[in-house]
């Protein structure tokens, strides 16, 4: 029975990388369609174009996504490898000291940035604009903690994600799992 146990929480972190990789699909997919720096004086233009608009709104609710699902499963991973986990403070810190994250500080700002955008109802396309342009610029921090924290789970822990359905595409965006 304990051993049914363990193998479904194993179950749930290899789910939850799997979501990490298809959050990384489809965060790539909605940056991949705008023309990066955004241009404050070119939103305003475009003001009321529902495609773009739709697309920032997807970036937006994509990069939310992942950085909810990534932090989600670095916290259930920390019950697999018997680590403290009382604060998501300790988290970050261990995996900052395994070398997943760049650091607390870049993960809090990632997170900043994020929610600033989920209380804001911006009319200022500068404003619009820099806080686009600022998650663009993170996306590389996200990508590459996904990357590590994959290969993470699959060296310490031999979880690897559910399917393979965005392996490819996954391995494509942030690069290749190291062995």
């Amino acid at each position: 029975m304990t051993h049914a146990l363990l193998d479904q929480e194993k179950q749930h972190l290899a789910n939850l990388l799997e979501a990490i990789q298809r959050c990384v699909y489809f965060l790539d997919a909605a940056s991949s369609t705008l023309v990066w720096p955004l241009n404050p004086e070119a939103l305003y233009r475009q003001k009321k174009n529902k495609v773009l608009f739709g697309a920032l709104a997807a970036v937006n609710e994509r990069f939310a996504k992942l950085q909810d699902t990534l932090g989600a499963a670095m916290r259930h991973a920390m019950g697999l490898l018997s680590e403290p986990s009382e604060t998501f403070l300790k988290v970050l810190a261990f995996y900052e000291k395994v070398g997943v994250i760049e650091s607390v500080t870049v993960w809090q700002t990632c997170r900043t940035a994020r929610n600033l955008a989920a209380h804001s109802y911006e009319t200022d396309y500068l404003a619009i604009a820099e806080h686009f342009n600022t998650l663009a610029e993170m996306l590389p921090v996200l990508y590459r903690a996904s990357r590590e924290f994959v290969s993470y789970c699959q060296l310490t822990l031999d979880v690897a994600p559910s399917s393979n359905d965005f392996a490819e595409e996954f391995a494509a965006i942030v690069g290749p799992i190291p062995p």
